[in-house]
Parts: C-alpha cells; sequence; structure tokens
C-alpha cells in the first residue's frame, strides 16, 4: 500500500511540476503542437516518449548519486567547474520562468474573474509563500489534490470536444509549418520542461526508497503528461484558428461545459499554476540558500518579488520570447542527461542525515536540536 502511495505521489507531483502556465491554459500545446496541425499527434507522442524515459533517468540519477539538488545533477553532467555556472544559469532560467507562472495566475483573476491584474498576482504570492514556508511535504499534498482533479477535468473536455460536430478537425487541421519546425517543437518542449522540473524531479527521486517506485511512478506520470497534451490538442484543434486570440484557450473551451464548470475549470488552471510556481519557488529557494547561506524567507521574498516585476510583461508575450531561448539551452542539457552513465560528481553535497526530505531545506525553524514558441517555419 505504501509502495502504491509513492508511485502516485510521484506521478501526481510530476505532472503538477510540468503542468504550469502554458500547459494547463493551453498556450504551450498551442504553441508547441495544435499550431503544426495534423502533425501534432505524433509531436505529442515523441514528447510522451522524452517524459517517460529521461524524466524516470533524472529522478534514478539523482537517487543513485544521493543528490542534494540540481547543482548535483549538473555537477555530474557538465564537471565541477562547468556545472556550477550551468546550475547558476539554471537559477536564473527558472526564476524567469516563474515569472511566467506568476503572470499566467494574474491572467486567470482578469480573464474569468474580472479582477485587477495586480491583485491576482499579489494574493497568489500571499498564498506562494504560506506553502512554500513549509517546505515539500506542502507541496507534495497539494499535488496529491490538484493533479487527479485536473486529470478528471481534461477527460470531460475531451468527452465534450468528441461530441461536437467538427470534432474530425482535430485530425485533418493544415498548416503551412514545415517538417523541420514540426519535429523541432516537441524537442524543444521536452527538453525545457524537463530542465526546468529538475528543480523538484531531483529531490524527489533522491528521497524514495527504491528505484522500482521511481521508475512506476516516472512512467505513470509521463505517460499522464502525454494523454494530457493529447487531449488538450484535440479540444483546442476543433477551435482553430479563433482560439488563439485568448490568453487562456482552455478556459474559453471549459465554457462550452456551462458556467459551473468553465469556474471550476479555470480555478483548477490556476491551481496547476500556482503548484508548479510553489515547487520552482521553493526548488530555487534551496539552491540559493546552498549558495548563498542567506536566510530561506528572505530568499523567499526577494524571488517573489523579482517575479512580480518580471511578470508586468505579461503572460502571452513571456511565453513567446522566453521559451524558445531557454529551450535551445535545455537541449544541450538534455543531450549530457541521456548520455549520463550515472557516476557520482566530485563535490556532491551529502543530505544531513536528519532531514525530512533530501534536498529540503528546513524552511520553518527545526524541530531537533541541531520549482515557447518553437522555431519558425
Amino acid at each position: 500500500m505504501r509502495k502504491a502511495v509513492l508511485v502516485m505521489q510521484i506521478a501526481f507531483t510530476y505532472i503538477g511540476t510540468v503542468v504550469g502556465a502554458g500547459f494547463a491554459t493551453g498556450q504551450e500545446i498551442l504553441q508547441f503542437f495544435t499550431a503544426y496541425g495534423w502533425w501534432a499527434p505524433f509531436t505529442i507522442a515523441l514528447s510522451t516518449v522524452l517524459f517517460i524515459w529521461l524524466g524516470t533517468k533524472l529522478m534514478l540519477l539523482s537517487h543513485d548519486i544521493k543528490a542534494r539538488s540540481y547543482e548535483d545533477i549538473n555537477r555530474m553532467l557538465f564537471g565541477d567547474r562547468i556545472g556550477g555556472a550551468v546550475s547558476l544559469f539554471t537559477m536564473v532560467i527558472i526564476i524567469c520562468v516563474n515569472s511566467v507562472m506568476l503572470a499566467g495566475a494574474g491572467s486567470v483573476f482578469v480573464e474569468y474573474l474580472h479582477l485587477n491584474y495586480q491583485i491576482g498576482l499579489l494574493l497568489t504570492l500571499v498564498g506562494s509563500y504560506w506553502f512554500v514556508s513549509r517546505g515539500m511535504g506542502a507541496i507534495l499534498k497539494l499535488n496529491s489534490i490538484v493533479a487527479p482533479t485536473m486529470l478528471t477535468f481534461t477527460l470531460f473536455i475531451i468527452i465534450h470536444t468528441i461530441q461536437m460536430p467538427n470534432a474530425a478537425q482535430a485530425l485533418t487541421l493544415s498548416t503551412d509549418k514545415t517538417f523541420y519546425a514540426a519535429w523541432s517543437a516537441p524537442l524543444l518542449y521536452g527538453a525545457f520542461n524537463l530542465a526546468m522540473a529538475q528543480a523538484v524531479l531531483v529531490p524527489l527521486g533522491a528521497s524514495m526508497p527504491n528505484k522500482k517506485v521511481i521508475q512506476l511512478g516516472g512512467i505513470i506520470g509521463g505517460v499522464l503528461i502525454g494523454l494530457m497534451l493529447l487531449s488538450g490538442h484535440f479540444a483546442l484543434a476543433v477551435y482553430m484558428p479563433g482560439i488563439t486570440q485568448f490568453d487562456i484557450p482552455m478556459g474559453h473551451i471549459a465554457s462550452g461545459l456551462g458556467v459551473f464548470i468553465q469556474l471550476i475549470y479555470v480555478m483548477l488552471i490556476f491551481s496547476e499554476i500556482f503548484t508548479t510556481y510553489v515547487a520552482d519557488v521553493y526548488g530555487i529557494t534551496l539552491q540559493m540558500h546552498q549558495r548563498t547561506g542567506i536566510h530561506p524567507k528572505l530568499l523567499i521574498i526577494m524571488i517573489m518579488l523579482f517575479c512580480f516585476l518580471f511578470s508586468q510583461f505579461g503572460f502571452k508575450p513571456l511565453v513567446s520570447h522566453l521559451y524558445p531561448i531557454f529551450g535551445a539551452f535545455s537541449l544541450a542539457w538534455i543531450y549530457l542527461l541521456i548520455r549520463s552513465s550515472g557516476q557520482r560528481p566530485t563535490h556532491t553535497h551529502r543530505p544531513p542525515t536528519d532531514a525530512p526530505f533530501p534536498a529540503a531545506l528546513p524552511l520553518q525553524p527545526a524541530r531537533q536540536k541541531h520549482p515557447t514558441s518553437p522555431p519558425e517555419s
């Protein structure tokens, strides 16, 4: 029973980490898959393979070397000196992506709750601080509630789409994109999301008791992410090209299920954005504390302040411009992950033996004595 719980905890945390602002709102699916018409189901299959294979491998490597944070993984992949520099760059990337998460949350408040954008940002920041300051346990519990609920409503969306008279359009949707652009998109998408998920997947893998649990959790999580991608694509394809005008296209589609269902689904979109944002802020706080020694709660405030300022650019522009840049960097990271044999880095930092979660930094006082658009055609 405990093994099954751990497996699903890994799967749901994996889903909750990947299904962030761009995914949950439909923007990522629209730009990386649906824009490529009938190619999309095949490119989604490729991304699913990447999520199953490399997401699981990342957690297994973390388990093997007892990684305390993603810096240990990067030192293993790139070597001690370059790995430290890559970890610093990754830190900057994750902070910038958190700004995308925050901007996505603000868009939810504007488009569907008719509240001021700044109020939406501030409410999200307050809630995030509460969860992040309580550590990984709170994050895992949050994902265990939100991820399965999101899966259920994704099923409702696809059932609704299948019943529409023009549902077949999802299979015949035309595109003027090139073959190269279509097949580069899933590589960029998978690489980017896996590189960003390392902040959470590394300590998660290191904390598990055995490899079997990690393998099952990684496979289930990867498959479910793929199914959610496919469901989202079919729903969006039916509404093409008009759906492209919305910042949160999946929320618009949910309106076809009734006002009540739409409101619940929009809140789920916000919840998925929220869980990814919380997990990323937690992961980057661990890393920055490891490097600087600054008090964790002060780091949380500093990170959130930067995200607040950067999110003023808006959600859709950030997804369109930041993701391709970070995706290109992530391709190099993924290439080295594929080649990696799991040898321990020279200067691996071991987690303290009394830590409640490997790599987990006690953000509350200790009771013991001592976390694009693809290439143009």
